[in-house]
């Protein structure tokens, strides 16, 4: 799609791109995709951005919901990161997954949108209570890559680098990144999209960890973890019932993109 105007980027997704983790409902979100936009607008001199993503959607949801809107927004460029969700269901399906993934790469990338996605860390190294998934996020990851090459799309290769899963990165509840791991994203998806001021930093490891957790330490983590964030989400799961229930979209529309205080288009 040629440009005309100023540059337009959508975001379609699930909770990490809406931003949990990054902020708060009270205050406000603002997460990877925020932050890519905000990158792209110091450096274009006029962007709009939308922000479609609904935490708690699966891949099929992200796509029967969001591709339609993203289309009509005719975006330049556009991310499409989805698919954890799908990942902690009993009955997850990779190729049916990426499927929708597919879809939604091909239908964007037919009108000229160029796209960006991403590849997925292990999250038995985040949580060692989900080992059982980690075949799961490898499958989901290779069909990935194999539906980006088919459609030219940009692949951000974030589960290649031990740092994506240091638990620094992480959110209490292990399912989300902080505003730490919002900014390694943000900067990994610049990065492969080879926006200006990419230098691959972005996978450097964090400053060592002198503070090891002992064995008890670590198994009373596990336990809380569990009490305080595994079981809410289980018990979600048994009611039908999901984080996004009755949730809209943060930044349906296309808005001008406001820098941070102290930042401006020339840094």
């Amino acid at each position: 799609m040629a440009q005309n105007g100023p540059l337009r980027y959508v975001a379609l997704g699930d909770s990490q791109t809406e931003g949990c983790g990054d902020g708060d409902d009270v205050q406000g979100l603002r997460g990877w995709a925020d932050r890519l936009a905000e990158q792209l607008a110091r450096d274009t001199p006029e962007v709009l951005y939308a922000n479609l993503a609904v935490r708690g959607r699966l891949a099929g949801q992200v796509r029967a919901e969001q591709l339609a809107p993203a289309l009509a927004l005719e975006p330049h460029l556009a991310t499409v990161v989805a698919g954890v969700n799908d990942l902690l269901r009993p009955g997850f399906d990779a190729d049916e997954v990426a499927g929708h993934l597919e879809a939604m790469f091909a239908a964007l990338t037919a009108r000229g949108t160029r796209v960006a996605t991403m590849t997925f860390p292990d999250v038995a190294r985040i949580t060692p209570l989900a080992r059982p998934l980690r075949p799961r996020v490898l499958a989901l990851n290779d069909r990935i890559r194999r539906a980006a090459a088919r459609h030219a799309v940009v692949v951000a290769e974030f589960s290649h680098h031990p740092v994506a899963t240091d638990p620094r990165l992480w959110s209490p509840d292990r399912l989300h990144s902080n505003p730490l791991g919002h900014a390694r994203i943000a900067a990994a998806v610049a990065d492969a999209l080879a926006l200006p001021g990419g230098d691959g930093s972005w996978s450097l490891p964090l400053p060592a960890d002198r503070q090891t957790a002992s064995g008890l330490r670590a198994i009373g983590d596990e336990l809380r973890w569990v009490g305080s964030f595994l079981g809410p989400w289980l018990l979600r799961r048994v009611r039908g019932r999901s984080s996004g229930d009755d949730r809209q979209a943060k930044r349906p529309e296309l808005l001008p993109v406001l820098l941070p205080a102290g930042t401006s288009h020339l840094e």
